[in-house]
């Protein structure tokens, strides 16, 4: 995930939106993802570790 914002970083440095405004905004922005999508990942771990079988329905 982590490849992919920097991928997206890059492209949009090159050719999109992001070459129009600050280098510091564009960095606190890729920040700002980055920590979204590995918070996102953290709970994704710890609940199919912890919690796998609380999310199916329960048997009869």
């Amino acid at each position: 995930m982590l490849f992919l914002v920097a991928a997206l970083l890059l492209l949009g440095t090159l050719m999109g939106t992001v070459a129009f405004i600050p280098p510091t905004a564009t960095a606190a922005g890729a920040a700002a993802i980055a920590v979204w999508l590995l918070v996102f990942a953290v709970r994704e771990r710890t609940a199919r570790h912890h919690g796998a079988g609380s999310r199916t329905a329960p048997e009869h």
